[in-house]
């Protein structure tokens, strides 16, 4: 008779046992039905940059442009020398995937000339701001360290003509530090129309920087360079010239010429 009393209370026990797993299982449809609403509101990532790698630089100059930028290479009477001579020196990196570089240097009869390349692979680490994003500040930045002066007209008439000029001349280059660079182009600026000044037919972006050295009696040295962005990429081409001959003064046409030349070069093997 004891057994029987406990029989309705323990089914009631049941039915409520019941019921609140069948509220729960209601209640967790509801929660997971929610969550995909909140994936589709999550940030997008921004875009990877175009470029994954860069190109060896040492190897990035044929031999026939080092000869037009650096006229004592082809003075060099000893074989092993004149091939150590194109070879270069790659300039210190930590990752060669980010940046890599190479210098020249080379002594003629008339003059000692230097030429720097570098290459830059920008890669952002906010997930918001795309690689080309980032790229874009820094060569700003670089940008703004020139301190060039405002455009003038001349100075635009004479960028469209040295562009024309250059697509039917041969192929050459050059370039040099943009920090000396900016550093004395206030003091020695360049011929007029041949200021630095921003470029419109290299890259997604690019300026050349001109300044002559003011370096008392001995002989005046110009640095020429070139910096341009394509993509994600940002290149440097450095260029100087110091004559071995007191008050000669080495040609600012003909190493802007010859380092913008480089420089398309290098964007169009970029872009190859």
């Amino acid at each position: 008779m004891q057994r029987k009393a406990y029989v309705p209370g323990a089914a009631a026990l049941l039915v409520a046992l019941l019921a609140g797993c069948t509220s729960g299982s209601a209640d967790s449809g509801t929660t997971d039905d929610a969550n995909p609403g909140e994936a589709g509101t999550a940030t997008a990532v921004a875009q990877p940059g175009k470029y994954r790698t860069l190109p060896e630089p040492c190897g990035a100059v044929s031999h026939g442009t080092l000869d037009s930028l650096l006229p004592g290479i082809k003075q060099i009477t000893d074989t092993d020398q004149r091939e150590t001579a194109y070879e270069g020196d790659a300039t210190l990196t930590f990752d060669t995937d980010r940046k890599v570089g190479c210098r020249w240097k080379v002594e003629s009869t008339d003059a000692t000339d230097h030429l720097l390349v570098d290459f830059e692979r920008v890669v952002s680490y906010d997930n918001a701001v795309s690689d080309d994003s980032e790229a874009q500040t820094i060569f700003a930045t670089k940008e703004t360290a020139a301190d060039l002066p405002e455009p003038t007209a001349s100075a635009t008439a004479s960028d469209s003509a040295s562009a024309s000029a250059s697509a039917s001349a041969t192929p050459s280059s050059s370039a040099t530090s943009s920090s000396s660079a900016s550093a004395s182009a206030s003091a020695s600026p360049s011929p007029t129309g041949l200021e630095p000044r921003t470029l419109s037919d290299l890259g997604d972006e690019a300026f050349v920087d001109d300044a002559l050295s003011s370096s008392g009696s001995t002989a005046k040295q110009r640095t020429v360079t070139v910096v341009f962005r394509t993509s994600n990429v940002i290149v440097t081409v450095e260029y100087d010239e110091q004559p071995a001959t007191v008050g000669v003064v080495p040609d600012s046409q003909k190493m802007q010429d010859r380092a913008r030349k480089l420089a398309a070069q290098l964007a169009d093997s970029l872009n190859g």
